[in-house]
């Protein structure tokens, strides 16, 4: 009689290598993305503003990003990966077509090269450091961009959820590449350093610009401010912008604070930034009283963090011509006795330079904010939707395909928003396939209507019911109501 063997040291069953001929899918779940981007009519704002293709055949441009869009949902890196969504039966009957390869996905992105404007990069005998303007089809994004911001702004909105408040967290990034053309940046490696600015309290991008490596986060960021300031939809009431040192920077300062901002639609723009310390900024914070340091909280180690006013005023004339200078907020990290920070002393000296009249440990602790949430899309851009790998050696290429990875952020960030329970609503892209893209499910038809089946838990299938709800979408499936989306709504009538 043989031996039992313990449970942990076999395996109950055996591998059939044949592949199911049903329109199954591993992913099924992402199908939800589509809805979200078709509710918000993203493919209608594609079509107005981006005419790339000069032959009406073969894939639209909205449909050459949705698919890119869906590839950087499930994980894709690289447009190669597209390969992942091939031969998906479900996927295909979903989309209503199947999705191109990996060549006309290459193909598709190169028509956003402008040879000219990549020319332009002078020498670097002559000028270091350049940013390329944006290709027209580049900008054209941007425009989109701006749209799908708005649009869902407005289901917000609709949904009572009005965001009338708008912080503006704005910030550069670096993505390491070894593509010829990339250049060497800050951290000695070669690369890009997009900046993005995002609108903090409904989680969205809204702007960006593409840049090569050496070009620093400090050189005209104005910019991008601009762009992302001009994004925000008209029931913004109240505007406010942070950033850190790179954003200490002339122009971008004095139009911050331009009196002329309060008349715009959304008033005055409340600033805090970190405070390039100079030496004679550096002095003035060593000047502060003992007495006038307040404690905001003591860290796990010891250190205490304090605040103080500091009195200075700097010699720049392009901080002060309306003739009220700046406020400085001085921080302090102290060590207790004993104790020192690695260069050999038992404090450490900051500054942030602002408009607003807050208490310093509230100014202090909502501009630490800003790592919470314009960090956090960077790591989750680069590293969860393939933005920080490049796939072209063209410079504008690049820029489409970051930009992209960006407006899938938003479509993500409109479900965990408007459809996912509070407690989820800040979870990770990769804990957000778990919950509603890596769902296995399988079309069919049932009485000549076409069903999408979820092989998931009654919890799982009803976040994939919130989106059906939430976004909705004329659809031809009115005898019957997939994910139970209501019957009889004039919205699920056949168009």
């Amino acid at each position: 009689m043989s031996a039992k063997l313990p449970i942990l040291n076999k395996t109950p069953f055996v591998l059939n290598p044949q592949s199911l001929t049903e329109a199954t899918s591993p992913h099924a779940g992402a199908l939800a993305l589509v809805r979200t981007s078709r509710s918000l009519r993203l493919p209608d704002l594609l079509a107005a503003n981006l005419q790339l293709r000069q032959r009406r055949r073969g894939f639209s441009e909205a449909q050459m990003i949705e698919s890119i869009q869906l590839l950087q949902t499930v994980g894709g890196d690289c447009p190669e990966d597209i390969q992942l969504l091939a031969n998906d039966a479900c996927l295909e009957r979903g989309l209503g077509y199947a999705p191109p390869k990996a060549t006309a996905v290459r193909e598709f992105l190169d028509l956003f090269h402008d040879e000219k404007l990549e020319a332009s990069r002078p020498s670097r005998e002559e000028q270091k450091s350049f940013i390329i303007p944006s290709s027209e089809p580049v900008a054209a994004l941007q425009t989109v961009q701006t749209g799908l911001v708005g649009r869902v702004a407005k289901l917000y909105a609709e949904q009572g959820q009005t965001q009338k408040i708008a912080t503006v967290d704005q910030d550069a990034t670096i993505i390491e590449s070894h593509k010829r053309t990339a250049l060497p940046h800050y951290e000695g490696g070669r690369g890009y350093q997009p900046m993005v600015a995002l609108w903090a309290e409904a989680d969205l991008v809204l702007a960006d610009e593409f840049r090569d490596g050496n070009v620093p986060a400090k050189q005209a960021p104005l910019k991008c401010a601009q762009m992302a300031f001009a994004a925000l939809p008209h029931t913004v009431t109240q505007r406010f912008f942070r950033g850190d040192s790179a954003c200490h920077e002339g122009r971008l300062i004095n139009w911050l604070k331009d009196p002329e901002r309060a008349q715009e639609p959304g008033g005055r723009i409340g600033f805090a930034v970190s405070a390039v310390m100079s030496p004679e900024l550096a002095a003035s914070v060593a000047r502060v009283k003992e007495t006038e340091w307040q404690t905001i909280q003591k860290e796990t180690d010891g250190t205490l963090r304090q605040w103080a006013e500091v009195a200075f005023v700097p010699g720049e004339k392009s901080e002060h011509k309306d003739g009220k200078p700046l406020r400085y907020v001085g921080l302090r990290l102290l060590k207790p006795q004993g104790v020192w920070f690695a260069d050999g002393s038992d404090r450490h000296h900051y500054a942030v330079l602002t408009n607003l009249e807050w208490v310093g440990d509230r100014l202090l602790g909502w501009h630490r904010e800003k790592a919470g949430t314009i960090e956090h899309v960077h790591d989750e851009v680069k590293n969860g939707f393939g933005g920080g790998h490049m796939p072209s050696q063209h410079f504008a290429v690049n820029a489409a395909w970051f930009k992209l990875a960006l407006m899938t952020y938003n479509l993500v960030s409109a479900m965990r928003g408007l459809c996912l329970d509070p407690r989820e609503r800040t979870v990770r892209i990769k804990k957000f396939r778990l919950l509603v893209i890596q769902l296995a499910g399988r079309m069919n038809r049932n009485n000549c209507v076409m069903q999408l089946r979820l092989c998931a838990s009654a919890e799982q299938i009803a976040r994939v019911r919130r989106v059906w709800e939430v976004f909705e979408l004329p659809t031809q499936a009115t005898a019957a109501q997939p994910l139970g989306s209501g019957k009889g709504r004039k919205k699920d009538a056949p168009h």
